[in-house]
């Protein structure tokens, strides 16, 4: 197959929502389209041994979310499609906002009883800023829910979308009968048993057929009717072009848990949603479709396989074939690498692969090269822009619960923080160490995965800073940087980078510091 080809086939999202909306089980039921797994585990249910596929990490299993994006692939009517399955939790957020960055397109998933919950706005807001397409998946439409046409004026609103839906549903909850597909003329009827095998659609090219009244009840055939002939009216048509620039967002309704609408989203997902696109770099704009390789490493994830100990750098190829045992220059280092073993991902499996094009995820084992953000190319100096560190919220100390194993912790600590789970910060006046998250969250996995791989034990204790503020580097004679480093010395801890870093420990500090000394410069991100 051409390289263009194999362009045009690949389909490369993100599935993002608010905990609990049904992300993860979604997930499970594209993977069971694909063939990839025969039967979809269920996050919650306890009498169900089979966990979810996509959380692999034992601690999602015990707390039934996710906390680290997944990326699983699997290929449907001829189309590659790498998904990546991020965690909804606003404690880690970061790693999702980071994996915005490597995705052509996004399925938004809307509870149909808490309609739009805040952690979904603040990832719908970073889609628009970057104008990725999105579509909406109102989800779980077997359970009693806000009316249809509330719930798309919730999202227009909400959100700021311009939505027009392609599915509509008939009736709720307890009378819900199935979905009518706008995008096909299909009507699907829901029997609510068989919850883990595919169901069949009866195709009704014409909604006024008597046979409708038969099959769903006269009173819901005449209810869908107006109801359709009013989204009809008041919503736009679909444009493929408004779709792709951002600018209108098609809705699906289904349930993801009961497998139902999902094939209806597939479907048409893999016909209008963009293939691989054009990335930015601070030097260009580089095409997909160019020849020569460049990819950037979004995430980082130690451990994957407990057994073996071994940290995989996640790299999203933007243009170019990845060939496996080919010489590729590490910007950051200005230094050749080889990888004998690029993995991709096939839902559990990992697969060795050989060469790997334009959207798709290659998993690369690492030993400490590489950070987030970095760059791979085949020469050719370029920094792709856009994987933020933002400034943490919550700090602790960190300390060593058994001295025996400072080695262990030392490593672990290393490690974790290189994937970019939280911050570490080094004080300057006595070395301790100051851990910094996003989310209290955090600090339980960090703890629960020191013991459990690397065999360390911590405990933590409070640290009143409000921020982070990272330092930028001004001329070493500068007296008044001279005097804030002796002023505020109590204060000051380096990052893992060993840039200089000012913990305020209020609002009211960083005010009285900056007007104090007006020409040192503080940053709430350490992408300045």
């Amino acid at each position: 197959m051409s390289f263009l080809k194999e362009i045009e086939r690949r389909r490369t999202f993100g599935i993002i929502s608010h905990p609990d909306a049904g992300k993860t089980t979604l997930t499970e039921k594209l993977l069971l389209f694909g063939g990839a797994i025969q039967e979809a585990g269920a996050v919650k249910n306890n009498k169900i041994k089979k966990g979810a596929t996509s959380d692999f990490m034992e601690i999602e299993r015990q707390r039934g979310i996710s906390v680290a994006t997944s990326v699983l692939a699997f290929i449907y009517k001829d189309k590659k499609i790498n998904i990546l399955d991020t965690p909804g939790h606003k404690d880690f957020a970061e790693d999702t906002f980071r994996t915005l960055t490597a995705v052509d397109s996004v399925i938004v998933v809307i509870d149909v009883a808490k309609g739009v919950e805040e952690q979904t706005e603040k990832l719908v807001e970073v889609c628009r800023m970057r104008n990725i397409p999105i579509i909406v998946f109102i989800n779980k439409l077997d359970r009693e829910g806000k009316d249809a046409f509330d719930l798309l004026d919730e999202v227009e609103q909400k959100l700021g979308l311009k939505v027009t839906p392609l599915s509509f549903p008939i009736g709720m909850g307890y009378d819900f009968k199935g979905i009518y597909n706008i995008w096909d003329k299909k009507l699907n009827l829901f029997s609510g048993d068989k919850k883990q095998v595919v169901s069949e659609g009866v195709e009704f090219d014409d909604i006024n057929n008597p046979e409708l009244d038969i099959m769903i009840g006269e009173k819901a055939a005449n209810v869908l009717r107006e109801e359709l002939e009013l989204a009809i009216e008041v919503y736009p048509d679909f444009d493929l072009e408004a779709y792709r620039a951002g600018h209108q967002q098609p809705v699906f309704f289904g349930s993801a848990l009961n497998n139902f609408g999902v094939k209806e989203l597939l479907d048409c997902f893999i016909e209008i949603a963009p293939s691989p696109q054009p990335k930015k770099a601070e030097e260009r704009l580089v095409d997909s479709k160019e020849e020569t390789l460049t990819g950037f490493v979004f995430k980082i994830h130690a451990n994957m396989d407990p057994k073996h100990r071994d940290r995989l750098a996640f790299v999203k190829i933007v243009s170019g074939t990845f060939k496996r045992n080919a010489p590729y220059l590490h910007v950051r280092h200005n230094k050749k690498l080889k990888f004998s073993s690029p993995n991709a991902f096939f839902a559990e499996k990992k697969e060795i692969v050989d060469e790997s094009f334009p959207g798709d995820i290659v998993g690369l084992h690492d030993t400490g090269h590489f950070k987030i953000g970095d760059t791979l190319t085949e020469g050719e100096v370029l920094h792709f822009k856009g994987v933020p560190s933002f400034s943490p919220e919550h700090f602790r100390y960190v300390n060593n619960a058994d001295p025996m194993k400072s080695k262990q912790l030392t490593k672990g600590l290393d490690q974790l923080m290189d994937e970019g789970v939280a911050q570490l910060f080094t004080l300057e006046m006595n070395g301790r160490k100051v851990i910094g998250t996003v989310g209290a969250l955090q600090y339980e996995v960090i703890q629960y995965r020191l013991e459990h791989e690397y065999g360390a034990k911590c405990t933590y204790e409070n640290l009143n800073v409000h921020k982070a503020c990272w330092v930028e580097p001004t001329d070493p004679k500068n007296d008044e940087f001279a005097d804030f480093k002796r002023v505020k010395q109590r204060y000051l801890a380096k990052d893992k980078q060993g840039q200089l870093v000012f913990l305020a420990d209020s609002a009211f500090t960083m005010q009285m510091t900056q007007s104090k000394y007006p020409s040192v410069k503080l940053h709430f991100t350490s992408e300045y």
